[in-house]
């Protein structure tokens, strides 16, 4: 009886150690397992791979092969063309290089991509592309930029703080009461110091000259002459208060009767689709200066009120919006060729020659001689 009491307690004891034994094994075996879990490389450095950590491959580089090791280097091929990676890495692949974007432009309705960005450093492989807005264009750095806009002009009564850059608008402030009435003075008594010039040399003349006694004791010739001079004299006084009087677009006429035979033996520009060709035109005069707008509308006729009534428009929408405007008040007599002789009188050429240079390439008018 004793020995079967003590067989039991041996087995009881066998079991309880081997018992044990098997719950130590799998705790070891969990904490192991959990420890390649929770595995950490150095960020930087290394990247994680089975539980163990492999060595980056440098920049220009990615991973064709892991490493079998810990802290060891696998098998690093450099990036084909057109990708790169900048950093050390444990990129499977390389990244693409990004492509400067284009846009969509609707050219006489057909539309074409053009380039929206330009290219300031070109892709290798450790560096991506980097891209800018065109000139005149611009993208705000805190804003998704989808399509670089188009820079703002300043208005009439503004004027320019900053230009605009890649990355700002053009910065524009209100021109202040006493810089416009200095500008508006300036503009109105500097035309009337020659006229004073001349007004004062006159009286100076007339002061100046002896006495009518004196006159009379010198020969007959004498005083028919100096009474002719006193006519030629009062008719060049009429004549330059005459023209002080004129107003400019008078002048324009006069001076486009006086170079009439100039006018007909020059080359003449005809539009190759009627009116349809000079309203496409419009969009060309943004070329004219902004400071000469006012001046120009009024030679080709139209009203101060019609004028004053487009100030609160963009310059390029205001300039298209009283054209419209002059080629419904002259109908039929509406010519292009006007226009750009309005141009030459207020000696702005070198924008007269640009518009015609881009009304003709544009397909809109042509010489009538070819």
């Amino acid at each position: 009886m004793r020995d079967m009491i003590f067989l039991i307690l041996l087995l009881l004891n066998v079991t309880l150690a081997a018992k044990i034994h098997l719950d130590l094994a799998w705790l070891q075996g969990s904490i192991k397992n959990r420890s390649r879990r929770d595995i950490s490389c150095r960020e930087g450095q290394a990247y994680a791979h089975d539980s163990i950590c492999c060595l980056n491959c440098p920049a220009g580089t990615y991973v064709k092969k892991a490493c079998f090791s810990d802290l060891e280097k696998g098998v690093c091929e450099p990036c084909e063309f057109d990708t790169y990676t900048e950093h050390g890495n444990g990129l499977r692949m390389c990244l693409p290089c990004t492509k400067c974007r284009l846009v969509v432009v609707c050219c006489l309705c057909t539309f074409i991509p053009s380039v929206d960005q330009e290219t300031t450093e070109k892709c290798t492989s450790t560096q991506n592309t980097h891209c800018k807005c065109k000139q005149g264009s611009f993208c705000l750095p805190d804003q998704a930029c989808e399509v670089c806009k188009k820079c703002s002009k300043c208005k009439e009564d503004e004027e320019m703080v900053k230009s605009c850059t890649v990355s700002s608008n053009t910065v524009c402030r209100k021109r202040s009461s006493m810089g416009s009435s200095i500008s508006v003075t300036f503009i109105v008594v500097l035309p009337l110091i020659p006229v004073m010039i001349c007004v004062v040399s006159i009286l100076y003349w007339k002061w100046s000259k002896p006495s009518k006694t004196s006159i009379t004791s010198r020969s007959p010739r004498k005083i028919v002459k100096i009474n002719m001079g006193d006519r030629d004299e009062e008719r060049e006084k009429r004549q330059n208060v005459h023209n002080s009087k004129m107003d400019e677009s008078s002048q324009f006429q006069s001076f486009l009767e006086q170079n009439c035979v100039d006018r007909e033996s020059s080359r003449r520009l005809v539009p190759l689709n009627g009116e349809e060709s000079l309203k496409k035109t419009f969009d060309l005069f943004e070329e004219m200066d902004v400071h000469y707008h006012n001046r120009f509308f009024r030679l080709i006729g139209l009203s101060d009120n019609v004028i004053k009534s487009t100030e609160s428009l963009f310059p390029e929408d205001r300039v298209y919006e009283l054209l419209k405007n002059w080629m419904e008040k002259e109908g039929m007599k509406a010519d292009f060729n006007n226009l750009i002789e309005a141009l030459t009188y207020l000696d702005q050429r070198l924008s007269a020659e640009n518009i015609i240079a881009k009304a003709i390439s544009n397909g809109y008018f042509k010489y009538e001689d070819e």
